[in-house]
């Protein structure tokens, strides 16, 4: 049985853990080849790279710090070049920067503009030259975007609710080229920088209609559906993976 990936390539920013090790998994599971970007940790890179390899797909993992203009644009094209083609994009890198609106600092709005807007832009800008009929862009937002429930998260909550914007632009332009384009907002989900038993736990699952912490893997699962043909009609949409966050 055909995998439902099968014979297509897969570029996920921010790859080596969380969501976007979860989200270059699971397309692996489902036949693609994955490429993944990494800013520091290069031994949870080769991991995954390990898993996808273990799967039987092509897997490869390349430095690139989002912030970075010249290195988000690299990464797509040497991804494009060393596999000979580009199908899906998910942008998933991303940073959050919690506190007080009157002590974050210019430096604080640069970086999380920078990695959570400038650079899914940009990626995306790129990719452009390499995707073609049936091509996929999945931006990965958050909940906050919907709903900011608790103070201290303008700075992140900006950010985030600025790819909505990116992805119904982008997706009635790329529209009559056959590309979709569209978002994800995970809501609170168990990763090693928010593990579901971690400071503010509680609070966090109070605010889900489901009383309760998200999987990357139901993100994965979602980011899946939109990247193969069953997602083939869906574009410009927000799509939450929240727990009803956002209800």
């Amino acid at each position: 049985m055909t995998a439902v990936l099968d014979g297509k390539v897969a570029f996920v920013t921010g790859g080596s853990r969380g969501i976007g090790a979860a989200v270059a998994l699971r397309l692996a599971e489902d036949g693609a080849d994955v490429a993944l970007t990494y800013e520091r940790n290069e031994v949870r890179a080769a991991e995954v790279v390990d898993r996808i390899k273990a799967l039987g797909r092509r897997g490869w993992a390349v430095r690139a710090d989002s912030a970075d203009p010249a290195e988000a644009r690299a990464a797509v094209n040497r991804v494009a070049e060393e596999f000979g083609r580009l199908d899906i994009v998910v942008n998933n890198a991303g940073i959050g920067v919690l506190g007080p609106v009157e002590e974050l600092a210019a430096e604080d709005v640069d970086r999380v503009l920078h990695i959570n807007v400038r650079a899914p832009f940009l990626v995306s800008q790129a990719a452009l030259r390499h995707l073609g009929e049936g091509g996929r862009i999945i931006n990965i937002g958050s909940c906050m975007a919907e709903r900011v429930a608790f103070p201290g998260g303008s700075l992140y909550a900006t950010s985030k609710t600025a790819l909505t914007g990116l992805t119904k632009s982008l997706a009635r332009e790329l529209g009559p080229r056959g590309i979709t384009v569209n978002l994800v907002h995970p809501g609170p989900t168990e990763t090693d920088m928010n593990p579901a038993e971690g400071p503010g736990h509680e609070m966090q699952k109070g605010f889900t209609a489901l009383g309760r912490y998200g999987q990357p893997s139901d993100v994965a699962a979602t980011v899946s559906h939109l990247a193969g043909d069953a997602g083939r009609y869906v574009t410009g949409a927000a799509i939450a993976v929240d727990g009803g966050f956002a209800a």
